[in-house]
């Protein structure tokens, strides 16, 4: 049972994510909080497995409470959420070591599947941020197009479909069913992927397929 905590200064946002998270067998809301001093608290009492976190809340913002919540022992995975898509949310996000940042229009089976994601270790982000981060690379630094190619061709057919569909965003439950696979064998996809091109991540996944074009 993946344990969720939300956070989020407004009543109505909660209500509504957890109705959306408590329709799968396979996650339990533990417990909301309104900001990001009761988010600290929140995490220190109900060990929760994922932390679901607007970005801007009065008082302790969500990326001063991330920053807190990873000096805890055993820190949950968090995932950042907002009605923003402006970088440097994103970036402030991803530095405090989010696992994940999403926008408040993600579909509902999307954050479920980001949720289930986030607590498997891996990273996730929507299609528009993680376009919005592949570009922000390309500008700062141009990509070794064929380095990259010889990277992604140590890979099998497979794991190139399942590495290309990472890149444009897609959880993995998107992937499985684009690509006609369970869940089981795209999760083994990425991780054998991640490991064979020597990365840690899924946006690090979208940046090498970028570069290659």
């Amino acid at each position: 049972m993946i344990r969720v905590l939300i956070v989020d200064d407004e009543a109505l946002v909660r209500a509504g994510l957890r109705m959306i998270l408590e329709v799968p067998d396979d996650i339990d809301v533990v417990a909301e909080a309104a900001n990001g001093a009761e988010a600290v608290t929140a995490v220190a009492r109900y060990r929760p497995h994922v932390v679901l976190m607007d970005v801007q809340m009065p008082g302790m913002d969500g990326v001063s409470a991330l920053r807190e919540i990873h000096r805890s022992p055993s820190p949950p995975k968090v995932l950042m959420l907002t009605t923003f898509d402006r970088d440097e949310y994103v970036y402030s996000a991803l530095r405090s070591r989010a696992v994940g940042f999403l926008l408040k229009d993600t579909a509902p089976r999307d954050l479920i599947a980001a949720v289930r994601t986030a607590a498997d270790g891996s990273a996730v982000l929507s299609p528009t941020v993680t376009k919005r981060v592949i570009e922000a690379f390309a500008d700062r630094q141009p990509p070794d197009a064929r380095a990259a190619q010889e990277r992604l061709a140590a890979l099998t057919a497979r794991e190139q479909d399942v590495v290309r569909a990472v890149a444009r965003g897609l959880a993995n439950a998107d992937i499985a069913r684009e690509l006609g696979m369970s869940e089981t064998t795209v999760k083994a996809h990425v991780s054998r992927s991640l490991a064979k091109l020597g990365l840690n991540n899924r946006v690090q996944i979208a940046l090498l397929v970028r570069d290659a074009g």
